[in-house]
């Protein structure tokens, strides 16, 4: 079953991979109609979800928040496929590093990296980094349940050298490569909910109590990696602009778990300034309870 679904889904894969931007864009329009108003995808946890973070907001500017989401959404969709037959060209002009410098600087240290992002605005298109570092790229994701779509996932990043590291794999795998003489570039977006049982840090996050994901914070004090924060920006349709913004280079000197409010500090910052392009359809918020006393 598997098998089939990949085979009967590839072919529009790929066929959407070999539209140009123009007739992209076009598509996404039609996407957008058929998700938001006919399938109504997920509409009822994105309404939840907008109005926990924004309880002062209005119901007409929520819905402006939530129309422009979706629109972005399958923007995001099918810049995912076109990554498949993009040049390397077309994706440096539209996914832009603004300071490289700041990455850069943290290899001439001799000194492996984590990037902490958001699910905000696009990262389908951030191996495209590779090209203007000598880090070896690595992302943390959660493994696809159907192989033959994981497989072809990890095809598609590894286009630009990139490896996608699975989550039940990423302690094992950055104890190994921190033993090699190659420095690594490790991926992690962290803002959404971890499972309940692994929950040992909670916080506030856009006004709610919630559990916070804090393997990158341990991961980094364990192997003495510098973090960083990766802000993605959209300038127009289908182009972006990438800036960094150091945490750490000195993980072992924050409290517990400090690095972690930080990084969630951050996006939330970037929630306020253009909230149509956080991922709404997330459960983000569905552990959370009333925050303790002392907070």
């Amino acid at each position: 079953m598997q098998l089939l679904s990949f085979i009967l889904f590839y072919p529009i894969v790929w066929a959407i991979s070999k539209l140009n931007f123009k007739s992209l864009y076009r598509l996404s329009d039609v996407c957008y109609y058929i998700l938001y108003y006919i399938i109504r995808y997920r509409r009822k946890i994105v309404e939840k979800n907008l109005k926990l973070a924004f309880p002062e907001k209005k119901n007409k500017e929520l819905k402006r928040i939530e129309i422009k989401f979706y629109k972005n959404l399958t923007d995001i969709f099918l810049e995912s496929f076109k990554s498949m037959n993009m040049t390397e060209e077309e994706m440096r002009s539209r996914f832009k590093f603004e300071n490289m410098d700041v990455v850069n600087n943290i290899y001439k240290r001799n000194q492996e990296l984590i990037i902490m992002c958001g699910h905000y605005a696009s990262w389908e298109w951030v191996f495209i980094l590779e090209k203007y570092t000598d880090y070896k790229i690595n992302a943390i994701y959660k493994k696809l349940s159907n192989k033959y779509f994981n497989n072809w996932a990890k095809k598609v990043r590894n286009k630009y050298n990139g490896r996608l590291i699975s989550t039940k794999e990423t302690y094992k795998v950055i104890a190994e490569n921190s033993r090699s003489k190659a420095l690594n570039l490790y991926g992690f977006a962290s803002d959404q909910t971890p499972k309940i049982s692994k929950a040992n840090h909670w916080g506030y996050f856009m006004k709610n109590w919630v559990p916070i994901h804090t393997g990158a914070e341990i991961i980094s004090k364990k192997h003495n990696i510098a973090i960083l924060f990766m802000s993605v920006k959209r300038i127009k349709r289908g182009y972006y602009s990438t800036s960094f913004k150091k945490i750490t280079t000195d993980p072992r000197n924050y409290k517990d778990f400090e690095i972690s409010d930080l990084f969630m500090k951050l996006v939330e910052k970037q929630i306020y300034e253009a909230p149509e392009y956080y991922t709404w359809t997330h459960k983000r918020w569905k552990h959370m309870k009333t925050p303790p006393i002392n907070n």
